[in-house]
């Protein structure tokens, strides 16, 4: 069984998702794990959740004969990547920001709100300033996907700042603080 397999097979059955893998120069092999939707045991990674997969993954690859120097399991953080196609579908509605291969009329950045159309399609809206505008796009499509951080500070969620529509005249910014 290669380094790859072994990671996958032991995070998924210790009921993590396996979110990405990256094998360094020097022997580092980097594990980024999530929590499964909908998992009772609450929504983010904690250190006890890489701890347990740590030690369990560094029995299985000293038993299975993986070469490495160094192992680091972490979150993926909160600017989550999407690389699969259930990735996509578990976080449509949500912020993203994404990069294409090609640009598409000069652009290959967009950031806006996913959502899934028929069939194996994906689009995102979002707004130049002026107009909501929506851009199909399909996974072959995409370099990069990533969530929009979303920060937390004592249970109350701070989203990024909503755009105004065109003639709104300028807020004056209060930090994002309620009154």
């Amino acid at each position: 069984m290669n380094w790859q397999a072994a990671v996958e097979q032991t995070v998924t059955g210790l009921g993590y998702e396996l979110v990405d893998t990256e094998y360094r120069a020097g022997g580092l092999l980097r594990v980024f794990i999530d929590r499964v939707a909908n998992d009772p045991n609450g929504e983010f990674i904690t250190v006890d959740d890489c701890e347990k997969v740590t030690r369990q993954l560094q029995h299985v690859l000293e038993v299975e004969g993986c070469a490495y120097e160094r192992l680091e399991v972490s979150s993926p953080g909160l600017d989550r990547p999407l690389k699969k196609s259930a990735d996509f579908a578990r976080f449509a509605g949500e912020q993203i920001e994404l990069t294409l291969k090609l640009p598409f009329k000069g652009r290959k950045k967009y950031q806006g709100v996913l959502h899934e159309t028929t069939g194996d399609g994906w689009r995102i809206v979002f707004s130049d300033g002026k107009v909501e505008q929506a851009l199909d796009f399909s996974l072959d499509e995409v370099r990069d996907a990533r969530l929009v951080p979303v920060v937390d500070f004592k249970g109350r969620r701070f989203a990024p700042p909503p755009v105004a529509p065109a003639g709104d005249e300028p807020q004056a910014d209060d930090g994002g603080r309620k009154q």
